[in-house]
Order: structure tokens, then sequence, then C-alpha cells
């Protein structure tokens, strides 16, 4: 059994409508289903599922998400994709059951809970009174964004830098890495 990680939810939260969202189709992904049983759950437990815990993404929302992620389930589907906020997300988790599904609920609520931090860190450092503050939210900002992006880098003879600039900071994550052998096959 895979295991999910940290770092393969946090890949797949996006924004949609200003709310921090998984697709059904990720979701599905990461619980090691098919996206129609995502569905089924849903539709078989719609009290579970009020306003506010599943999107459901409209034409333009759809066409965006094709063209920035190139998801082929999404894609050639001709039903319009759900999209699971953190409750949503929850609640998901009190319907799936076996020890995947649960694995899978906790790295959710993990990343979930991270991306929240990381959002709170940079809201704090705007205001922080002093320089020694502003240094330690900027610590704190750039281990959350370290986690967040995962350590599962592909090694190669350069350095690999992510570069996010805020209005109040700027992270930035350098990995240097070398390949132990060059056909290492990962």
């Amino acid at each position: 059994m895979n295991i999910v990680k940290f770092s393969d939810v946090s890949n797949k939260i996006v924004i949609v409508r200003g709310q921090k969202v998984i697709l059904d189709s990720d979701v599905a992904t990461l619980y090691g289903v098919e996206t129609m049983r995502i569905n089924e759950a849903v539709k078989n437990n719609p009290k579970k599922f009020p306003t506010g815990y599943i999107l459901e993404l409209n034409k333009e929302e759809k066409q965006k998400v094709i063209e920035i992620f190139d998801n082929p389930k999404i894609k050639f589907s001709p039903a319009m994709p759900k999209a699971f906020t953190q409750k949503g997300c929850y609640m998901l988790a009190t319907i799936l059951k076996g020890e995947k599904a649960t694995n899978t609920t906790i790295a959710i609520i993990e990343a979930f809970d991270k991306l929240s931090e990381l959002q709170e860190t940079v809201s704090e450092l705007s205001q922080a009174p002093d320089e020694f503050q502003q240094k330690t939210l900027m610590q704190k900002g750039g281990e959350i964004f370290a986690e967040l992006i995962g350590d599962n880098l592909k090694a190669s003879d350069s350095e690999t830098s992510f570069e996010l600039n805020f209005a109040v900071l700027k992270f930035k994550h350098t990995v240097k890495r070398k390949s132990s052998a060059p056909n290492e096959l990962n």
C-alpha cells in the first residue's frame, strides 16, 4: 500500500472562488479510487455535504483547470468537476473507510493546516512591530513553505530555486543536489 505524503496533497490544493480546494479527480487519486466512487459517496450522502463543502466548477473554471493543469480526467469528462473544500474533505473522510482512507485524510488535514499556517504567518509579518519578530516570522514562513513543496525534488547537477514574492516578504527555497549515478532511475 502506498502511503500518501503531505507533499502529494499540498500539490493538489488549488484556489477556486477564493477557497482552497482539491478537485474530485485529485481526491480520488489520493484515496486510490475512481472519481465516480467519490461522487457516488457524495450523491449517497447529500446531508453530509451542505453548501460550502463542495463546489461544482462552471464551464469557465473547468476550462481554466484544463489550461493550467492539462488534466485528461477533467478534459475528456462530460461532467463538471467538483471541488472539495477543507470541510468537504473532512466529511468525505467519515464516509470512506480503510487504512489508506485514514492515512489520506491525515495528509489532507495536515496540508490544509500548513497552508492556513503559512497564510497566518504572512499576515502577521505585515504587522510585526520590530525587525527581530519579522525575521522570526520569515524563518517560520520559509520552513512552512519548504514543508509544502516537499523534499521529493529530482536530483540534478545544478541547484533549483523556488521563489514566492509576497507584498511583505519573499520566500526563496534552494535545493542543491547532485545525482549519485547518471543513469539512476527514480
